[in-house]
């Protein structure tokens, strides 16, 4: 009877959990495979993955957001807090305002409709929903760009007797070609014309293989330097500021959203296959690339590229010593933001008392993981950064408050700090797992283990999709980043549509449907 019992409050404490967990708006579906095959709950999950205690609040993908929103770590057990010494309990001038006392408080209604901008028929292709961010305007500016720069390239070096201008459907196969390596996964995107593992006797005959080198020799965006437009990414900005319009346009995202640099490692398997050798041979990225993402769906609302090389105080480099600049980042990332309401949740670099408060008078709300070392804890309670000395039980936590900003100490096998005005400090909430049942915690740690697990999860399988073709140039590194940015996004916004009612495609069947229909080849319809 007590065994039953056990496990009817064990129920209840689960429903009620999945209950705030719908509350908090997280789709687990949106941006699955078709069909059965959708995605686990990220946070309530039942699977293996759910044993790991390790990581970040909660573990397994609940820990890896963590590390990865911000590019930063979690804040754990045995840190030294940076701005006073450890155990240090005196009342300093950042223990001013902070209070044990705690109240309820709500975050003001969000201002938005959540979703597509427009409706999309139930005939709509792949790609129409993909030139709903790269149209027919901008191939033709790719188009005449690639002309005009191999028409002064050839009067300053000599003329190229294997080229002719290209056309507008040279252009769509082209691009049609680089991004079938993001659906076929090879690194080489002349692999499509070998006689090997990646041969593609299906698209190879579209275009020859010497016709490909010459449009990709000559590939441009921007031809040349103009006045205005002298440094950094100069030669692809126009359609960097184009397909952030087409994303702010085309979508209007939840109330909560994260700010982080997505997952755009090189391809796992070939780097286990490689040798060490080739594998230090491999450039590192010279930029670094932000994004603001919806938590409800996984669409990437906009993005922010930062370059290493950048001019002034603010490259790469510096970037990652200065916390002030990964506030101007979020800066740069909310602007399009203010009186929405929204919740903005952050990594351990991008976190801070003095942004959220500033986003506060903005109606931008906040919820944040908070690291001493990473974080700027200008202005927050010494008391609340060190450890305590005597031994805590999981999920203890305590809380301090000012205005309406609450500062969190949660234990789970090490002490995380969060720093939120977005959730109440008395609203409690849960974090279920497997091994360890239920772990007591305030609201905003699970909100923040759910939704930071969410995007977890997109990056794991959306990451898989990116175009592997790896040039040289950075501009051309960002753009087919971004290219591959936007079929994501092409994708969420099909499952949402009529037409993924019609055929239920997955993210693999509809990028080689989008290639198939780039080639304009007449059975458009996925390999089985």
């Amino acid at each position: 009877m007590a065994e039953c019992g056990r496990r009817a409050l064990s129920l209840s404490l689960l429903q009620a959990a999945r209950s705030r967990y719908e509350s908090l708006q997280i789709s687990d579906d949106v941006f699955g495979e078709s069909g059965d095959d959708s995605s686990e709950n990220p946070f309530y999950s039942t699977s293996a993955e759910s044993d790991s205690d390790s990581g970040g609040p909660g573990g397994g993908h609940a820990g890896d957001a963590a590390g990865r929103a911000g590019g930063a770590g979690a804040a754990g057990a045995g840190e030294a807090p940076r701005h006073a010494a450890p155990g240090s309990e005196s009342p300093a001038e950042e223990e001013k305002g902070w209070s044990d006392a705690l109240r309820d408080t709500t975050v003001p209604a969000y201002k938005e409709t959540c979703g597509p901008t427009q409706r999309m028929p139930t005939t709509a292709t792949a790609m129409d929903f993909f030139q709903l961010f790269v149209p027919d305007n901008a191939i033709q500016n790719m188009v005449m760009q690639t002309n005009m720069y191999a028409k002064k390239y050839q009067e300053r070096f000599g003329s190229d007797e294997g080229w002719r201008p290209v056309t507008a459907q040279e252009m769509r196969a082209f691009l049609g070609f680089v991004s079938s390596t993001g659906v076929h996964r090879c690194e080489s995107v002349l692999s499509i014309w070998s006689g090997g593992f990646f041969g593609n006797k299906s698209i190879a005959p579209k275009m020859s293989q010497a016709r490909f080198e010459k449009i990709l020799k000559y590939f441009h965006i921007v031809a040349f330097r103009s006045s205005q437009g002298s440094q950094g990414l100069y030669k692809i900005q126009p359609f960097l500021d184009s397909l952030q319009q087409s994303f702010t346009c085309t979508f209007r995202p939840s109330q909560t959203q994260v700010l982080h640099e997505p997952l755009i490692d090189e391809d796992p398997v070939f780097i286990t296959t490689c040798t060490e050798r080739e594998s230090r041979k491999r450039k590192k990225r010279k930029f670094s690339l932000w994004v603001r993402q919806c938590t409800t769906t996984g669409f990437i609302c906009q993005v922010y590229i930062h370059l290493k090389e950048g001019p002034g105080p603010d490259g790469l480099d510096t970037l990652k010593h200065k916390p002030q600049l990964h506030s101007m980042v979020a800066r740069q990332l909310c602007q399009n933001l203010a009186s929405q309401n929204a919740i903005i949740f952050t990594g351990p670099s991008i976190t801070s008392l003095n942004l959220f408060q500033e986003f506060e008078k903005q109606g931008i709300y906040c919820c944040g993981l908070l690291s001493s070392r990473k974080s700027d804890c200008t202005g927050l309670p010494q008391s609340m950064l060190s450890n305590p000395d005597m031994p805590q039980q999981r999920g203890q936590s305590q809380i301090k408050m000012k205005g309406n900003m609450c500062l969190i100490n949660w234990y789970n096998k090490g002490n995380f700090r969060f720093l939120t005005n977005a959730y109440s400090p008395i609203k409690q909430g849960v974090i279920i797992k497997r091994k360890s049942g239920e772990i007591p915690c305030p609201l905003a740690v699970e909100a923040f283990a759910a939704h930071l697990g969410y995007i977890c999860k997109y990056d794991d399988k959306y990451s898989k999709y990116f175009i592997f073709h790896k040039p040289n140039k950075t501009w051309q590194q960002v753009f087919w980043l971004t290219i591959s940015i936007a079929i994501n996004n092409a994708y969420i916004l099909y499952k949402m549509s009529d037409a993924y009612h019609v055929k239920r495609y997955s993210r693999a069947q509809f990028g080689e449907r989008l290639v198939r229909e780039l080639l304009d080849l007449d059975d458009c319809s996925p390999t089985q």
